[in-house]
């Protein structure tokens, strides 16, 4: 008779993955701490110094940021009375003034050289050169050259540089991005079931290498949110609790979002010296004040002085005649 030699294999070997990738935040507007600009020599223009497509998309990051531009353009723009303009296209050079922190006025000539209107030049695709001439980007890397005399720039004074103006919000850009970034963070949070991810803890014997690695490829070529609802796992003889899938970072007694919320809000309000009672936000433990005496002081220290800059910017160009010189309500009598 022969004797039948049996083995016991144990699968003895931890074996510890990741699976799913972690989410990007935004990353589109970082870089805005620089000394000086860059020269593209094959452009022939300088560079911004602050990317513009970034602060485009920095009005979107966060609730109050893009509001209270418009709000501030709004305010602005609606004390415009008259001059080589219509109010829409005020509204347009005094919207790339505060989100650029400059704008720029065509002056619209006649046959006769002669300054008839003026037109706003959108300062997200336009550039200086050297000369002092401009260059507007266009499609298939195309300019359109405008000449220094036809162009009335109007800028916010920058201490960096001198060539464009410079936003004056940029101390509350982290605190729209961080906000930003809870938001996404907490549609992330409830859509994958109000955690942050699993643990997929395996403890069974009978499950064998070949079905590691097959489970491990599985998960790793797994994307998107619920993949593993789906998922059939069969163990013969395994243990009841050999396979668990446990969800980790569960946050709901510890959530910090509206505090977050309320921080980059009130940092943002403030980094555009914009009152709260005028941003629709309710103090907490506290009353609101009277929002037209805060109108009242907003108005003086910051609404008329744009104002005075368009109109000292315009009305002194030599080759604007009176007919097209800019007019605003200055007038501010608290009621």
């Amino acid at each position: 008779m022969t004797e039948q030699k049996t083995e016991t294999i144990t699968n003895d070997e931890s074996l510890m993955f990741s699976f799913g990738e972690p989410e990007i935040m935004n990353r589109d507007f970082t870089n805005y701490d620089y000394s000086e600009l860059f020269y593209n020599d094959d452009g022939d223009y300088w560079e911004p110094p602050l990317d513009r497509a970034g602060l485009n998309k920095l009005t979107r990051a966060n609730a109050y940021h893009g509001s209270i531009l418009m709000a501030r353009r709004n305010m602005i723009a609606g004390r415009y009375i008259q001059g080589g303009m219509q109010k829409q296209q005020m509204q347009s050079a005094v919207h790339d003034f505060l989100e650029f922190g400059d704008t720029a006025l065509l002056k619209l000539r006649n046959y006769l050289g002669k300054v008839i209107g003026l037109w706003p030049i959108p300062t997200m695709y336009l550039r200086k050169r050297k000369n002092g001439d401009f260059a507007f980007l266009e499609r298939d890397n195309k300019q359109k050259r405008y000449k220094k005399e036809d162009i009335i720039f109007i800028k916010q004074y920058d201490p960096v540089q001198q060539v464009y103006g410079g936003p004056d919000y940029l101390g509350c850009v982290q605190s729209a991005l961080l906000s930003q970034d809870s938001t996404t963070f907490r549609r992330r949070y409830y859509k994958n079931g109000l955690h942050m991810g699993f643990i997929f803890y395996a403890t069974d014997p009978n499950l064998s290498k070949e079905d590691e690695d097959d489970l491990k490829e599985k998960m790793a070529s797994s994307r998107g949110v619920g993949n593993f609802r789906s998922m059939f796992i069969n163990i013969p003889n395994g243990n009841e609790r050999g396979i668990q899938l446990i969800p980790v970072g569960d946050i709901a007694t510890k959530d910090e979002y509206e505090k977050i919320k309320n921080v980059t809000a009130q940092e943002v309000i403030t980094g555009h010296r914009f009152p709260v009672e005028l941003a629709a936000i309710i103090p907490n433990g506290g009353t609101r004040g009277d929002p037209i005496k805060f109108d009242y002081v907003y108005c003086k220290n910051e609404v008329i002085p744009a104002c005075e800059m368009f109109m000292d910017a315009v009305n002194g160009d030599p080759e604007v005649p009176e007919s097209l010189h800019l007019t605003f309500n200055l007038d501010n009598v608290a009621t």
